[in-house]
């Protein structure tokens, strides 16, 4: 067993946070907002992790320590909540492909700028961060919490006001205006609530991955993190969680099929670098055959009625 974590910790573990960053995305479309803004708050998050921790901390014991580790997640919470609040309150005025426009100008402002200052080690980027852990493993111990925290927040959420104003926007916006529930202000806070939890993701996986650099806030990633939420399913909140986690193992899996021997040479390239091909090919799949993805909330339903029986 210990040799199975040793070999597929560093998988078991980005699958936790990929079913996070989907959460991250299903949160602003909880109210019918398609926002494509995760990655640059994820990879803000990583930016101010990498920042702190290799040039004001400059810590170089054995283990960073988890009190550090704690201070830069709330530093990113708040700035994540500031930074989601300022943009937000023009950009959501937005609709549909409007506001996805709007919202991956964002990550490409950030990724220029991550290119361009010396602070973030431009295209470099930031190598060497410290590690608060001994094995890749063991940041299960950060991950599988805030995934939990995270669901139990959003079953929470759902079942409360907040929750069915905010369904009330996603299903009839003009209804909802009619019925006196403040638009702006639910849009606002689905958003920079999926904006926080990106950029506290952000400053896990950078420690995680030990480096940080413009390549993780861009474009392709909102593609990677939007099919999460549309194959897993984007009307509860387990879809984006099983999305994630299925989409983040998909590329080992195309590796090592690429890595077995009889495989031609071409076919055995596109499995291995054609990741985004096949993602985009599964989104028109799954728009097509699953326009709610995978996992419905009929079939949650289903699923409970048989429990119960």
């Amino acid at each position: 067993m210990s040799n199975f974590f040793t070999t597929y910790g560093f998988l078991i573990v980005s699958m936790i946070l990929g079913a996070i960053l989907g959460l991250s995305v299903y949160l602003p479309l909880m109210s019918g907002q398609l926002s494509l803004a995760s990655p640059g708050f994820y990879a803000l998050g990583g930016y101010i992790a990498a920042i702190l921790s290799t040039q004001v901390f400059k810590y170089t014991g054995d283990l960073f320590p988890l009190p550090f580790l704690g201070l830069e997640l709330l530093l990113t919470t708040v700035i994540s909540a500031v930074l989601a609040i300022l943009l937000g309150i023009p950009v959501l005025r937005l609709r549909g492909i409007y506001l996805a426009i709007a919202t991956i100008a964002f990550v490409e402002i950030l990724r220029i700028l991550a290119l361009n200052l010396d602070i973030t080690g431009a295209a470099v980027g930031i190598f060497a961060i410290p590690q608060p852990f001994h094995s890749q493993i063991e940041y299960l111990w950060l991950a599988i919490p805030l995934l939990i925290l995270s669901m139990i927040f959003l079953y929470r959420l759902e079942q409360i006001r907040v929750g069915r104003a905010l369904r009330a926007i996603r299903e009839d916006e003009l209804a909802s205006g009619a019925m006196g529930i403040d638009q702006t202000y639910y849009k606002v806070l689905s958003f920079t609530l999926g904006a926080i939890l990106a950029g506290l993701v952000g400053v896990i996986s950078a420690h995680f991955l030990n480096t940080w650099n413009a390549r993780q806030g861009t474009f392709d990633a909102s593609i990677i993190f939007l099919a999460f939420v549309l194959i897993g399913g984007s009307k509860t909140f387990v879809g984006p969680v099983i999305g994630g986690m299925i989409l983040t193992a998909l590329p080992e899996v195309l590796r090592a099929m690429a890595g077995t021997s009889g495989l031609p040479l071409p076919l055995a390239n596109f499995l291995r670098d054609g990741r985004l091909i096949i993602f985009g090919f599964l989104i028109v799949i799954g728009s097509i055959f699953y326009p709610q993805g995978i996992i419905t909330p009929e079939l949650l339903k289903r699923i409970r009625w048989k429990k119960s029986v």
